[in-house]
Formats: structure tokens, C-alpha cells, sequence
């Protein structure tokens, strides 16, 4: 289970370190794509795969599911954690979720995200003002 907040500093090849309590579940490697709100998705490969066939099923016909489709696949790149606990973050990734120095790394229960610290505070602050909606919303689902 992926849960927390940890910021981390990209080193001049790209390399980003994940939380050392993270890594555990990544042992058969992970998948690193495009993210929704400019953000990076990193899942462990069974949660990859089962994403990956649930979204494949969807209907070509669909615009949507082709948006969908290129947004988590065309992007995509399996990564690996070194030795000393790092994954490279591929320039294109980079690039897509504006990463420099500054990454926030975000615990969402079967994945987790990369931001860059701006981004994450602008996502933060919308949290804060949206308090009350989202309370709203969770109490008609029964939550």
C-alpha cells in the first residue's frame, strides 16, 4: 500500500529516489506513465497489468477510451529501482510533468504520483477550498 507524502531532489541524470517504504511492493519493477493534472502515475507491473487490460477492453469506437489509451500508454516506461533506491525518470516524463529539481512523491493506496513541489501545492490549496464539496459528495456515496 502506497500512503504519504516525501519530497525528493532529481539528480542530473534524471534519478529520483523512492521512499524506502515504497520499494518493497515494487519488486517486480514498476511502470512509470503520464498522470492525470500533469502529474506522473507509477504503478508496481501487476497493478500495471491489470489497468492495462481493464482500459485495452474499452471500445476503440470510443473517443475517450482512445484518449485514455494514449495518455497511459504512449508515454509509458518500465523502470527499474537500483541499488540505491532510484528510478530514472525519462526526459519525455520529465518534460510532460515538469520535474526539475523538487519532486513530491504521493502515496495513492495501489499507485503512487510524482509532482513537481509547484504543481503539488496548487493541488493542495484546491483540496483546502474544495473541502466541503468533496465531504458532500463522499456522504451521498455512503462514505
Amino acid at each position: 500500500m502506497f500512503l504519504g507524502e516525501f519530497e525528493h531532489t532529481i539528480d542530473d541524470k534524471g534519478r529520483v529516489a523512492i521512499p524506502a517504504r515504497f520499494r518493497e511492493e515494487l519488486g517486480e519493477g514498476m511502470v512509470l506513465t503520464r498522470g492525470f493534472d500533469r502529474c506522473l502515475q507509477a504503478f508496481p507491473r501487476p497493478a500495471w497489468q491489470r489497468l492495462a487490460e481493464r482500459v485495452s477492453a474499452l471500445s476503440l469506437g470510443n473517443e475517450e477510451a482512445r484518449l485514455l489509451r494514449r495518455l497511459l500508454f504512449s508515454g509509458a516506461a518500465e523502470v527499474e529501482v537500483d541499488r540505491q533506491g532510484r528510478i530514472l525518470i525519462p526526459h519525455n516524463l520529465r518534460e510532460y510533468g515538469g520535474l526539475a529539481e523538487q519532486v513530491v512523491i504521493t502515496g495513492m493506496d495501489t499507485y503512487f504520483e510524482l509532482w513537481s513541489g509547484e504543481r503539488w501545492m496548487s493541488v493542495l490549496e484546491k483540496l483546502d477550498s474544495a473541502g466541503n464539496s468533496i465531504a458532500e459528495q463522499l456522504a451521498a456515496l455512503g462514505i
